[in-house]
């Protein structure tokens, strides 16, 4: 274990690693019902997507321990389940196998832009503002789908979006939402999971003692065998289609950025640093990420990506591989019970995906708003992402707003060779769209 694991050098214990890793998974086990819940409005079947939840978080966080000796835990990534469901499946009208398919592509370019060590190159290259707008771009994306889900926010006509009447549903969704507010703020540990949980038992009145409609939790059993279905169902020939290239780029850039700031964050908030300053192992946990994302369209999910919520458990100590060994191993008995996680309503899941809408919006406060070459083409990043309901639309934007700036404010030195590259990608995605 010590050889394995530097657990001395790393200046902790069996025991610390072992909390830090049941710390770290209750923070992350609410993807286990959320991501499920929006891959399922994508068609596929919501139990045999909880499995492969499970299997993306169980053998990426393995490998990102025992591999990268990182106490960082991997799993299907919000933002990135939501690009794959509303904008690539409903919006693009492209067939979920199909959609695997561009995943698995994805991963492929990961695995050889980590292999080269071209990603952080990449990534560097990106201006900071537009990095910082579409982490939070992403975030109000997620927190509209996730009030649209509680009819919170709906459509009308006359203004185009309205607010939904307080009915039962909606009410139960609002006590949820305090709920989980409340015990984040209180530092509760598993304050998403235990938010869903009460949203959930809330919710068992309605249609059966009160409301008037449908019962909208029902019991369906506890435990049954994994459904396996979604395993090498993607379709790797139609994805590979030139009008598909925009939508692998868009997972290979999203993903991207993600990880790498996720790996950056956690290593400068708990000292994770080698002697050049650098995030420990960064080269292995990069592809480690890669591997995740290409397992995750062979087992049938989006793209894996390694958790800001893994804080959690650096937090209480955690600090080697062994953090996410542990956390890895808890996620396996969850195979096991998706009737039980199935009965679980879309409103006690909203409020999770509107506060993580919360904590993805804080970057917002990097981006310099004086500075009006670089706030506008961020901004524009950030409003059309929701605004648009697409985030390959506000990454497009972002990209080819700041180029034109820059170049007619005589700024052209700004723009970097690989940004240029992306413009071209960018231009082919609005004309191939």
């Amino acid at each position: 274990m010590e050889q394995l694991f530097q657990l001395k050098k790393n200046n902790t214990t069996i025991l610390t690693e072992v909390i830090a890793g049941a710390s770290s998974f209750l923070a992350t086990a609410y993807i286990i019902v959320v991501n499920p819940a929006i891959l399922s409005q994508a068609g596929m079947p919501f139990a045999a997507v909880l499995t492969a939840t499970i299997l993306v978080s169980f053998f990426s966080s393995l490998m990102m321990g025992l591999y990268a000796n990182n106490p960082i835990l991997v799993a299907p990534g919000m933002g990135l389940n939501a690009f794959f469901t509303f904008t690539v499946v409903l919006g693009m009208k492209v067939p979920w196998q199909t959609a695997l398919g561009a995943v698995f592509w994805a991963g492929i370019v990961f695995l050889l832009l980590s292999i080269f060590n071209i990603r952080t190159h990449i990534v560097k290259a990106i201006p900071k503002q537009l990095r910082y707008a579409i982490t939070a771009g992403i975030g109000l994306f997620i927190t509209l789908i996730g009030f649209t889900s509680a009819k919170f926010i709906i459509a009308n006509p006359a203004t185009i979006i309205g607010i939904g009447a307080l009915k039962p549903a909606l009410i139960t969704f609002l006590a949820g939402f305090f709920v989980m507010a409340v015990l984040l703020i209180r530092k509760v540990k598993g304050a998403i999971l235990f938010g869903i949980l009460f949203t959930t038992l809330a919710a068992y009145p309605i249609g059966r003692f009160w409301g008037g409609a449908d019962a909208i939790v029902t019991w369906k059993g506890a435990f049954a065998l994994p459904d396996f279905s979604l395993l090498f169902k993607l379709d790797l020939v139609n994805s590979l289609k030139w009008s598909f290239l925009p939508v692998i780029f868009a997972f290979v850039f999203t993903d991207m950025f993600d990880s790498l700031s996720t790996f950056i964050g956690l290593a400068e908030a708990a000292n994770l640093l080698d002697e050049h300053g650098e995030p420990q192992n960064v080269k292995q946990s990069l592809l480690t990420d890669a591997v995740s994302t290409t397992l995750a369209s062979l087992v049938g999910s989006s793209p894996g990506t390694a958790y800001i919520e893994s804080a959690v458990g650096i937090g209480s100590g955690g600090r080697t591989g062994l953090t996410a060994v542990v956390g890895a191993l808890l996620f396996l008995p969850f195979l096991f019970m998706a009737p039980l996680l199935s009965v679980v309503p879309a409103i006690a899941t909203a409020p999770a995906l509107v506060l993580v809408g919360v904590f993805m919006l804080q970057a917002v406060t990097k981006i310099n708003w004086t500075v009006l070459d670089d706030a506008i083409p961020a901004f524009l990043a950030l409003v059309l992402i929701p605004f648009t309901y697409s985030i390959t639309q506000g990454i497009i934007w972002g990209f080819l707003s700041f180029t034109i700036i820059k170049v007619f404010c005589g700024k052209s030195s700004e723009i970097s060779i690989a940004l240029w590259v992306m413009d071209a990608f960018a231009i082919a995605a609005l004309i191939l769209a």
